[in-house]
């Protein structure tokens, strides 16, 4: 009988915010997501010279831990289910930790969708989600290998998942999912009327 093995796994990490850390209000945080994205001017401006579609903070505010309280909360819990991550995935950090390299909202309104990207220079990226109506779009992710696969066929429909080229991973509000940096991921078009709301983050060796 043959023997076949699975090889050079990718991992995905998700699990209840509430899990870990302090209890976050979710409807505060999508209230501090508004007021934060309401005040950001430098923010909206960078959407609007950048065609970015509704608001993130990403280029705009650096210290949301430090300016808001409920996000300083949100990085206790975080910190905690990414320690958990990375003993699963069995990293040798050398005595050091994973930390926080940059945390920042999306808002994305109907229509909106967030190309195709990674995220370099970190080692562990997710995303916990503040808002999710019917129709907001799933996190659409990418097998690592797909620029080498050449000549190779496509995979049946009712393939199994850890087979698939992409898994589309529907989280619920409160969710969070991590994932290792490398892995090329976007979100597809939001075709709900409402806004989808969520904080992405960064974790860096060192």
């Amino acid at each position: 009988m043959p023997q076949i093995s699975s090889l050079f796994v990718t991992r995905l990490y998700r699990a209840a915010l509430s899990e870990h850390g302090p209890a976050i209000d979710p409807a505060e945080m999508e209230a501090s997501c508004y007021a934060i994205a309401e005040d950001d001017e430098a923010g909206q401006e960078w959407c609007e010279e950048n065609g970015y579609p509704g608001y993130t903070s990403y280029a705009s505010l650096t210290d949301l831990p430090w300016r808001f309280p409920i996000f300083a909360d949100l990085v206790k819990a975080l910190d905690a289910h990414v320690a958990a991550f990375a003993e699963d995935l069995e990293f040798d950090l050398d005595g050091r930790e994973l930390k926080l390299e940059d945390i920042w909202i999306n808002i994305l309104p109907e229509g909106g969708t967030h190309s195709s990207h990674l995220h370099p220079h970190s080692v562990i990226s997710g995303t916990t989600y503040v808002a999710m109506p019917d129709g907001a779009s799933a996190l659409k992710l990418e097998d690592p290998r797909s620029a080498r696969m050449m000549a190779a066929p496509g995979r049946k429909k009712d393939a199994r998942e850890e087979l698939r080229t992409f898994i589309y991973a529907k989280p619920a509000v409160g969710d969070v999912l991590l994932w290792e940096s490398w892995l090329r991921h976007e979100v597809p078009m939001n075709l709900s009327e409402d806004e989808r709301i969520s904080v992405s983050f960064n974790y860096a060796w060192g």
